[in-house]
C-alpha cells in the first residue's frame, strides 16, 4: 500500500493501534458522498468503486480501487464531507482509522501526512485524466484511449478488462449500449479480441487510429 511504504516499524504500529476491522458485503456502501468525513479507510482485501451521482442518479464512476489501498483521504485535509460515494464491488476487509485518531498520529510523526498526500496527488492525477477522457473526443476515441491505457498499464497487448460494459459506459459518460455497439465495432475489424474478461489488443496501429479519430 503506497501510504505505508517506507513508513517505519513504530508508524506503522501507531496506525494499527487506532485501527478497526470493518467489513462490507459486495454491493455495501462505505459511505455516501456528501456525509460528514468520520475517518479513512485502509482497504486491505477486496475492491470497491469510487463513484459520483447525478442529481437524475446517474453514477460516473471515477476510481475502482483494489486491495491495498485507502479510500477518503482528502477530507482528513481539508475537514469537508466525502466528496464521491464508495461501494464494494466484491466483499472488502477494511482498516478503518477515525478522522481524530488519524491526524493525531500524523502530529506526531510527518512521515505518515506526506506519504498519504503522494496518494493524495496521485489520485489527483488520475482524475484529471478521467476529466479529460469524458471531454475530448467522441465515445469511440475515449473508449480506444481507455483500451490503450489498460494495455499500457499491463505492460501487454493482452490483459484482463476489470470492468463491465456498465461500469466502462459510467467512466465514459455514456451508457452501457454504446460501449457494446462500439466494442462489438471494434471486434468485427479486428481491432480487439475478447475472450470471457480478457481482452487483446491485435492491432495497436488501428486502435491508435480510432482513438486519435482517425478513420
Amino acid at each position: 500500500m503506497a501510504l505505508f511504504a517506507g513508513l517505519s516499524d513504530s508508524e506503522i504500529m501507531a496506525l494499527s493501534q487506532r485501527a478497526v476491522e470493518k467489513r462490507f458485503a459486495a454491493d455495501e456502501m462505505l459511505f455516501w458522498e456528501g456525509e460528514p468525513c468520520a475517518g479513512i479507510f485502509l482497504i486491505v482485501q477486496g475492491s470497491a468503486k469510487i463513484f459520483k451521482t447525478s442529481t437524475g442518479g446517474r453514477e460516473m464512476m471515477l476510481a475502482l480501487e483494489s486491495a491495498p489501498t485507502t479510500v477518503a483521504e482528502l477530507p482528513l485535509f481539508d475537514g469537508g464531507p466525502y466528496p464521491a460515494s464508495v461501494r464494494a464491488v466484491e466483499p472488502v476487509v477494511s482498516l478503518f482509522i477515525n478522522k481524530n485518531d488519524f491526524q493525531q498520529v500524523c502530529r506526531q510523526y510527518p512521515d505518515v501526512a506526506l506519504k498519504l498526500l503522494a496518494v493524495v496527488g496521485r489520485r489527483l492525477r488520475h482524475l484529471v485524466g478521467v476529466v479529460e477522457a469524458m471531454t475530448f473526443g467522441s465515445v469511440t476515441q475515449r473508449l480506444a484511449r481507455l483500451l490503450l491505457d489498460a494495455s499500457k498499464q499491463a505492460g501487454a497487448d493482452e490483459f484482463e478488462l476489470p470492468l463491465t460494459h456498465q461500469e466502462l459506459a459510467s467512466r465514459l459518460g455514456t451508457v452501457r449500449e454504446v460501449v457494446s455497439r462500439n466494442l462489438a465495432r471494434f471486434r468485427a475489424e479486428g481491432l480487439i479480441r475478447i475472450q470471457g474478461h480478457q481482452l487483446r489488443i491485435e492491432d495497436r496501429a488501428g486502435l491508435e487510429r480510432e482513438s486519435e479519430g482517425q478513420v
